[in-house]
């Protein structure tokens, strides 16, 4: 699932391979751009904010895409062949000569001026990979909450932006604390970690190919609880556990340990 390293990683790929380029070809299969045409235009940049990408080509127009749950854009050279799945799931096109970015199953594809990004990014919280980050701020949002699940408000984008269900199960089993401890029930030293680890965990894996949060760098020990639903904790052997959280029609599965944490658990 594409969280805000995911994100970053995409976005410095595209960077490279398009930025200072014109557009030999731009083809958007969504119903409301398939008569945009963006070819000859150069892009500009390529900037993540949260879990967004923004392409942002000269002519003040930005292409805002989001990956949602199973989206992704992969970067090909003349010549090879597609193998980002099948041409149904492909949403975009936009190549140059010597690279060609596919967008596959993007649940969110919008052309806006750049000048009115503010409509497609204004309501998230500090990007904990931006510019723009600012811990005392992301606490005071989670704080606004103080009844809601920590879990609940660590994926809620207009408290902190980049935190997926990834980080959001190893950011409470690091804390010590089960995803369903509210907000208000942290201790004062507790709810001043937050931001910090989150943007600590973010920074380690910027860069890294397979996401680790344990400092182990070995297949199946990378992580402290996600997905490891029925296996032994990495810490104290007890077996992890696995339940749904958040709302009923997007339930997302939340992991823990029953003994390295504590509580309130479904």
């Amino acid at each position: 699932m594409p969280e805000g390293d995911t994100v970053h990683q995409a976005a410095s790929r595209l960077h490279t391979a398009l930025a200072g380029h014109p557009l030999t070809r731009s083809d958007l299969r969504v119903p409301k751009l398939a008569l945009t045409d963006l070819t000859t235009r150069t892009v500009l940049d390529v900037t993540p904010r949260g879990k967004h990408l923004l392409t942002r080509v000269e002519g003040n127009l930005t292409l805002h895409s989001h990956l949602g749950m199973e989206g992704s854009w992969r970067l090909y050279t003349p010549g090879e062949r597609w193998r980002g799945g099948p041409a149904h799931q492909i949403r975009a096109i936009l190549a140059t000569e010597e690279r060609t970015a596919v967008g596959y199953r993007l649940p969110v594809l919008e052309l806006l001026r750049t000048t009115d990004e503010h409509r497609a990014v204004g309501h998230l919280g500090p990007d904990l990979l931006g510019p723009d980050w600012d811990p005392e701020q992301a606490l005071r949002n989670l704080r606004a909450t103080p009844d809601r699940s920590l879990g609940e408000a660590l994926l809620d984008q207009r408290n902190l932006a980049g935190v997926g269900n990834v980080y959001k199960s190893e950011i409470c089993f690091l804390l010590r604390i089960t995803p369903w401890v509210t907000v208000g029930e942290l201790p004062e030293e507790t709810a001043t970690l937050v931001p910090a680890l989150a943007k600590k965990l973010l920074e380690v894996n910027r860069n890294r190919p397979a996401r680790m949060t344990t400092g182990v760098d070995s297949p199946g020990r990378r992580l402290y609880v996600y997905g490891r639903a029925s296996r032994p904790c990495v810490r104290c052997g007890t077996r992890v556990r696995q339940a749904e959280q958040g709302d009923p029609t997007r339930p997302r599965p939340t992991y823990w340990c029953p003994t390295c944490q504590k509580g309130p658990t479904p």
